[in-house]
């Protein structure tokens, strides 16, 4: 009987840790984005002025590629790849959209800019001492957070404990 306790509050501890770690969010835009054609950009992330890598397969004729962040640049049919610069005025920590057309049809998808910049040559970089401070703190605690966190905790300690206390009437007494 002792284990059928433990075993319930130890599965009720992991519902509950579960319950309380974060959630991914997926993209959700209403568009399905399913081409017949497959296209990629490598990296996904990349800093204001760096070179980004456009491919694309399965195109049966030119595949132009434009985005709010680079130049419009054309993929010859029958060439699987291409290179572009990232604009150096692009907003750090913004997501842009690149739209990948071939034909009439047309995919898209996501350029985060970096919030660093790559070695400009024309520019010789200041040297400063290290920022010390809190350490990859984000600074500050969200109570909100932290009083649901406790909340589901307490609320799961303690129907733990009422389940392994509560006496049962069915085994006769």
């Amino acid at each position: 009987m002792r284990a059928i306790r433990v075993a319930s509050a130890a599965l009720l501890g992991v519902t509950a840790l579960t319950l309380t770690a974060p959630v991914a969010a997926a993209r959700d835009d209403g568009e399905r984005n399913i081409t017949s054609f497959g296209f990629n950009v490598s990296p996904t992330t990349i800093a204001a002025g760096g070179r980004v890598s456009l491919s694309v397969n399965g195109c049966k004729s030119d595949t132009k590629v434009s985005s709010g962040v680079f130049d419009t640049v054309t993929i010859p049919k029958g060439q699987g790849s291409a290179t572009a610069t990232v604009d150096w005025d692009a907003k750090p920590g913004a997501v842009y959209e690149v739209t990948f057309q071939c034909g009439n049809e047309s995919g898209h998808t996501d350029l985060t800019i970096a919030t660093g910049r790559p070695s400009d040559p024309t520019h010789t970089p200041v040297h400063r001492g290290v920022k010390a401070g809190i350490g990859g703190s984000t600074g500050g605690f969200d109570l909100s957070e932290i009083g649901l966190g406790a909340a589901l905790i307490a609320g799961s300690v303690g129907a733990a404990y009422y389940w392994s206390r509560r006496r049962t009437g069915e085994h006769g007494g």
